[in-house]
C-alpha cells in the first residue's frame, strides 16, 4: 500500500529504513517506551544510514530528497521500529529545521542545520504555550531588545525533544499584539536564563521527551534573529501545512501498523472451535479498517503531490481535510485493533494498547481538529 508519487529510489529508501529501524529500534522499542527515553546516541547512528538528514541540501551535510522521501522513511520507521515515540523524538528536527531553512541566513544555516543533520545536535521547536494552546497569535513569552541581544522572559510547553534539544527554535512576541508581532529566534539551551521545567508525562508517545521550557532574563544574539522582526507568523504558517501532512502521514503508518498486528493475531486466535477469520464479523471489521486506510492514504498522497507542485493556493485546507481525515481514521482503526484482541488488547505487552494511546494525541497536535475545520471553512469560503 504505497503512494502513488513513490518511484524504485522511494522502495531502495524504504528497504534501508526498514533495516534501521528492525536492527536499532525494534529490538529495544517495548524498553524505551517503558523508560520514556531513547538513548542520544541513536541520532547518530541514524544520520550515519543516511536518514536523519532527509529532505536536507547536501551543501548543509544532509541527505537530500524532499518531502516524499522524508515521508516513506518516517513510515518505515514506524512500521518496522514498532515505537512512535522514538520516531517522532528522532524526527523533532523535522519541525525546528524548516524555518531556519527557509528565513535564515547562510551562516545561521550553517551554524544550526549542519550539526543536526549529522547527529551532532539536537533541534526543538517552542511555539505552544501554557496559556495558549493553538492560539499561535496571541503568545506571551516577550523578547526585548537590549543592545545587541534580546531579553527573553516566558514559558513554553508541550515541547518535543525539550528535555535535551541544543537549541530551540523559539516564537517571541518583539512586537505589538497580534500576527504582526511575532518573531523567531534560535535560542541555545546552554544560555544562562533557560531552563527546563520538567519532564512532562504523557499519555501516549512515551520514548519522545516533552518538556515545559522557561526563559528568564535570557539573552539571545540578535544574529539569532531568523529573518526580520515580526515575520516569524508568517514564517510559522508556511511550516503548518507540512507538518500536518507528515502528521496525517504518521497516523496512516500507526494504523497500518495496528492493522497489520490484528491481522496476524486474528488469524491464529481460536473462538468457538475456530480461528476468528472464520467469523463474518471479524472479516468486515478488517475490511472496514483497511478501507479506512486506503481512504486517508489516498487523501495524505494528494497533498503530498501538490506540496511537490508547488500548488500552494489550496495546499492549507487540503493539509487540513487530510489531518483530520487520518487522525480520525487513526482513532477507529487503533480503537478495532484494541477490541479484536479482546482482553490482550488492553495489556501494555500488546503492541496494539501502546498504538491506542499514541493514536490520541493525533486530533490534537500540530493544530486542533476544530482548528483544522476552521482552515477548511475559510479555504471552501463559508
Amino acid at each position: 500500500m504505497n503512494y502513488a508519487f513513490e518511484t524504485e529510489e522511494h522502495a531502495r529508501l524504504r528497504a534501508e529504513a526498514r533495516r534501521f529501524a528492525a536492527r536499532e529500534i525494534a529490538p529495544n522499542a517495548h524498553a524505551w517506551e517503558e523508560a520514556e527515553g531513547f538513548p542520544r546516541g541513536l541520532y547518530g547512528a541514524m544520520a550515519e544510514a543516511g536518514l536523519l538528514g532527509l529532505g536536507y541540501p547536501e551543501a548543509l551535510g544532509g541527505g537530500g530528497g524532499d518531502l516524499s522521501h522524508t515521508l516513506v522513511a518516517a513510515e518505515e520507521l514506524i512500521l518496522a521500529g514498532h515505537s512512535v515515540g522514538t520516531v517522532v523524538g528522532l524526527g523533532s528536527h523535522g519541525i525546528a529545521l524548516p524555518p531556519i531553512l527557509r528565513a535564515g541566513t547562510e551562516e545561521q544555516r550553517r551554524r544550526f542545520v549542519t550539526p543536526v543533520v549529522r547527529g551532532e545536535a539536537i533541534a526543538a521547536l517552542a511555539i505552544t504555550e501554557p496559556g495558549g494552546g493553538s492560539d499561535v497569535a496571541s503568545l506571551s513569552t516577550r523578547a526585548v531588545r537590549d543592545g545587541d541581544h534580546y531579553v527573553l522572559d516566558g514559558a513554553k510547553t508541550f515541547i518535543t525533544s525539550g528535555t535535551r534539544a541544543d537549541f530551540v527554535t523559539t516564537a517571541v512576541r518583539t512586537g505589538a499584539p497580534g500576527h504582526g508581532g511575532v518573531s523567531l529566534l534560535v535560542v541555545p539551551s546552554d544560555l544562562p536564563g533557560f531552563s527546563v521545567g520538567r519532564k512532562l508525562k504523557k499519555m501516549g508517545w512515551w520514548a519522545s521527551d516533552t518538556a515545559e521550557l522557561h526563559f528568564t532574563g535570557c539573552r539571545v544574539p540578535v544574529e539569532n534573529l531568523l529573518g526580520e522582526e515580526g515575520s516569524g507568523f508568517l514564517i510559522i504558517a508556511q511550516n503548518f501545512a507540512v507538518e500536518r501532512v507528515l502528521l496525517a502521514a504518521q497516523c496512516v503508518a500507526i494504523a497500518t501498523l495496528a492493522y497489520r498486528e490484528t491481522l496476524g493475531y486474528v488469524r491464529e486466535r481460536m473462538a468457538f472451535g475456530k480461528r476468528l477469520t472464520g467469523f463474518q464479523v471479524v472479516r468486515h471489521k478488517l475490511a472496514e479498517m483497511v478501507t479506512r486506510i486506503t481512504a486517508a492514504r489516498a487523501l495524505t498522497g494528494l497533498v503530498i503531490a501538490e506540496i511537490l507542485r508547488g500548488e500552494s493556493l489550496s495546499t492549507a485546507g487540503l493539509a487540513a481535510m487530510a489531518k483530520n481525515t487520518a487522525t480520525d481514521m487513526c482513532l477507529a482503526v487503533c480503537d478495532e485493533a484494541v477490541q479484536l484482541h479482546g482482553g490482550y488488547g488492553y495489556m501494555r505487552e500488546y503492541l496494539v494498547e501502546r498504538l491506542y494511546r499514541d493514536a490520541r494525541l493525533y486530533p490534537i497536535g500540530g493544530g486542533t481538529r476544530e482548528i483544522m475545520n476552521e482552515i477548511i471553512a475559510k479555504t471552501e469560503g463559508f
